[in-house]
């Protein structure tokens, strides 16, 4: 398949009038034969990486949490048809047993249909009490490396990320041991600006959802988002759904990070793609009206908005240009989980994961190993 007529997105981040090439199921160099006849015409479109999504929960009813390959298909299915062509969906705050049983439904999913599951986020249990959220506080407990690596057996190595509470005890020795095993992520915390830099020193190279559950970003206790900002190498997720985080803020995280260190992200919950309604996440129930989803007590409870449709909101409503929200939705997201091999750019010998977005980021169509969808 040759793809012409489209604004390429490029490996330095920006956008250039050309053609993509597909051999099967990978781009191919422009001067090979792409092996078919077959011309997509895009129209003048941008053509950029199939998004990941490296922390969200459910969409159109289901949850990852529900430990079922029912769930799991629903979950890639949709994902799929929003342009967001490789998963690695969250885990909640849940007991052992109910995290052994969604880490064995992951290993042994077939990936026969929709969005690629190519790893999963563990938020949780490691969290602060006082910083849960929506998460659950009853199954709360200490950091514990041998409890981590019995779920990532039974997951087939499919972890890719830990949501960790730094001042929670033992969680130094947490990081210091599995900081080679997973990417190690502060979240849910009430870690100071010594405290995370610890973590950080000590190997933590993430944030989960900035600003969202840990302390403020103040002028003389810069906690962890002064912490992060200060460790050149560690990558601060954010969610540009509208609700969790003002424009403001957003076009500063990007001024003070830059668009290569920031990731955004969706936290989306099973309500997304559907209406207002009443549902759960982690087994607690949610009220949704609009994109607000929150526990009885007015606690946000992750979003109800997808990725493509957060890259949209921080573009056009938070003045982020198409091309660092491109970067930091498709590109920086497969760097961070170690995938970026096979997805996140579109190179040569890539997957051929493409999406194709009008001039107003409507989708035109999504292209998945090699083949259209939409």
């Amino acid at each position: 398949m040759i793809i012409r007529n489209v604004k390429v997105f490029q490996k330095d981040g920006a956008f250039k009038a050309g053609e993509i090439h597909i051999n099967g199921s990978r781009i191919a160099d422009m001067s090979q034969d792409s092996g078919s006849e077959e011309i997509l015409d895009g129209k003048g479109a941008y053509a950029i990486p199939g998004l990941t999504d490296i922390h969200f929960h459910g969409c159109v009813g289901h949850d990852f949490s529900d430990g079922t390959p029912e769930a799991i298909k629903a979950l890639a299915e949709y994902e799929l048809s929003q342009g967001i062509t490789q998963i690695c969906p969250a885990t909640m705050t849940l007991a052992e047993e109910t995290l052994m049983q969604i880490s064995r439904a992951a290993a042994n999913y077939d990936n026969a249909s929709g969005a690629r599951l190519v790893g999963i986020n563990m938020e949780g249990p490691f969290v602060s009490e006082k910083k849960k959220g929506a998460q659950n506080g009853l199954y709360i407990r200490k950091p514990d490396a041998d409890m981590f690596r019995r779920l990532q057996k039974e997951a087939d190595g499919l972890y890719k990320l830990i949501a960790l509470a730094p001042e929670e005890e033992g969680a130094m020795e947490f990081i210091d041991e599995l900081k080679e095993e997973a990417v190690i992520s502060l979240a849910h915390t009430t870690a100071d600006y010594e405290t995370s830099m610890e973590a950080f020193r000590r190997g933590a190279s993430h944030v989960t959802h900035l600003f969202n559950a840990m302390p403020p970003f103040s002028h003389r206790e810069p906690g962890v988002t002064g912490a992060a900002f200060d460790t050149l190498d560690c990558d601060v997720e954010l969610i540009t759904d509208g609700i969790h985080i003002c424009p403001t803020m957003v076009r500063a995280v990007f001024r003070l990070f830059g668009d290569d260190r920031v990731i955004l992200i969706s936290d989306s919950m099973m309500a997304t793609g559907l209406t207002d309604g009443d549902y759960s996440l982690g087994g607690q129930p949610v009220k949704v009206k609009g994109n607000l989803a929150t526990l009885a007590d007015g606690t946000i409870a992750g979003s109800a908005t997808n990725l493509m449709d957060c890259l949209r909101t921080a573009v056009k409503k938070m003045g982020i240009p198409l091309e660092s929200a491109v970067k930091c939705a498709a590109v920086n997201s497969a760097r961070s989980i170690g995938i970026d091999d096979r997805y996140g750019s579109l190179e040569p010998g890539k997957i051929a994961n493409i999406v194709l977005l009008d001039e107003e980021l409507g989708l035109q169509a999504v292209i998945y190993d090699g083949k259209v969808q939409k």
